[in-house]
């Protein structure tokens, strides 16, 4: 593989911008809270729309090689994550998507947008190259499949590889740190065979802890969906455990997911990971806020808990059971979550379509959730959402929409916009402002 590539060296890496209950929730169920915006403010600003992904290749005959193949099925290619990075004060920031490789014919699993444009639109080429991944799982020193990323503000982007495809274990789960100006690996960590499930395990989300004072980070979180648990991993010890108990599971009122009036079965544990920020504590314990896709449960668990070690026995479910917080309930199902510097967590709301915040110095209840945005088009399952630092200093909301309902239903129709990328700045957000 060649990590020389850097960012600031590869063409068209920043874009610019294309366009300047069970299950019967509704939004009037949740407060529009005193300085929140409602769901009627302003819509996200669009930055990246499409029909279906227009990806590049080395060469044309490469291209038509994993077609022929099997390798590529355009059909199957579905993002799922966006990281974006501000680089050195840029205004324009580079984009990022990933591309799990659910099944089978997804020729890379990482990609970032470029300013290319092809016949179905902008085009994504792979990221850190495209011979990372084109062993798809035969060289386990790649990438076989990244559900999603973390950035740091050190600029390193943590990648957390599945290691399977359609469920098949071809290579250990794996955690990469990516230096972005260089392209160079500036840590690799394999799981051992007791973190994980061969044939079951598919994690899908990082959630590291940084000290941004000196770019050292403690340790890595990292949900096992389908595996229904959390490994943690020391990096000072570069060991790891793993915490699986009945709070990392699904629940099973809420393995139907309806969406525009489609549905479809989900049966996924623990996906979102978030944590108290640093600026905040002092004021109180830093705690690691998570919950399962089906469900509807916020659970908490102090970081003093998760970290030690030694209460984490193998295979014991009742290990620090008394330890974790249920601290609420929504009435329907979130995926994916982001935590704000002053500690508002949002997630992407399955219903409504909305984007949903809770102050997590405040009771969960409905009282105090708050619809930000509600768009019955265009939040059609937030699986990705990042909140990330822009070149001002300012916190900006990224949010990647995907409509899985139908990729895992009737399948995508192709003349319709179905992949969307949209931001918005936090403090426009919270406080019922404008987006552009």
């Amino acid at each position: 593989m060649d990590n020389s590539s850097s960012m600031e060296h590869q063409p068209g890496l920043r874009i610019i911008a294309l366009l300047s209950c069970v299950l019967g929730m509704v939004a009037g169920q949740y407060a529009t809270a005193p300085g929140f915006g409602g769901y009627d403010s302003k819509a996200l600003e669009r930055v990246f729309e499409a029909r279906n992904l227009q990806l590049s290749f080395p060469t044309s005959e490469e291209r038509e090689r994993v077609l022929r193949a099997g390798l590529y099925d355009p059909g199957n290619v579905v993002p799922i994550d966006v990281d974006v990075y501000y680089t050195h004060g840029d205004k324009t920031p580079s984009i990022f998507v990933t591309i799990p490789r659910f099944t089978k014919g997804v020729p890379y699993s990482l990609a970032y947008v470029t300013n290319e444009v092809g016949e179905n639109g902008t085009e994504l080429r792979a990221y850190p190259s495209y011979d990372w991944h084109q062993s798809h799982g035969a060289d386990c020193n790649g990438l076989t499949s990244v559900y999603r990323t973390q950035i740091d503000e050190c600029g390193r982007m943590w990648i957390l590889d599945s290691g399977e495809i359609d469920f098949v274990q071809h290579c250990p789960p794996q955690l990469y740190a990516l230096d972005l100006a260089s392209g160079g690996v500036v840590h690799h960590y394999r799981m051992p065979k007791d973190m994980y499930k061969t044939g079951v395990s598919r994690f899908v989300t990082p959630t590291i802890d940084l000290d941004a004072h000196n770019c050292e980070v403690g340790h890595v979180y990292m949900a096992d969906s389908i595996g229904d648990g959390i490994v943690v991993y020391g990096m000072a010890a570069q060991k790891s455990w793993r915490i699986e108990n009945k709070y990392t599971y699904p629940h099973p009122d809420f393995g139907t997911f309806t969406i525009a009036g489609e549905s479809f079965q989900l049966w996924d544990g623990t996906v979102a990971l978030t944590l108290t920020p640093h600026g905040l504590a002092g004021h109180m314990e830093r705690m690691l806020y998570f919950h399962s896709l089906s469900s509807d449960w916020q659970m908490a668990i102090p970081l003093q808990v998760v970290n030690n070690a030694s209460i984490w026995k193998r295979n014991d479910v009742s290990a620090g059971l008394d330890q974790f917080l249920l601290l609420g309930k929504r009435g329907s199902q979130c995926v994916a979550a982001a935590m704000s510097e002053t500690g508002m967590l949002l997630c992407g709301l399955v219903q409504p379509t909305s984007i949903l915040a809770w102050n997590i110095r405040q009771a969960y209840n409905h009282e105090n959730l708050s619809v930000l945005i509600q768009d019955q088009q265009r939040l059609q399952f937030i699986s990705g959402l990042k909140i990330v630092r822009n070149h001002e200093g300012k916190e900006e909301l990224w949010a990647l929409s995907n409509r899985l309902q139908k990729a895992f239903g009737a399948g995508l129709n192709f003349k319709e916009v179905n992949f969307r990328i949209q931001k918005c700045g936090i403090h426009e957000l919270l406080h019922g402002l404008p987006c552009y």
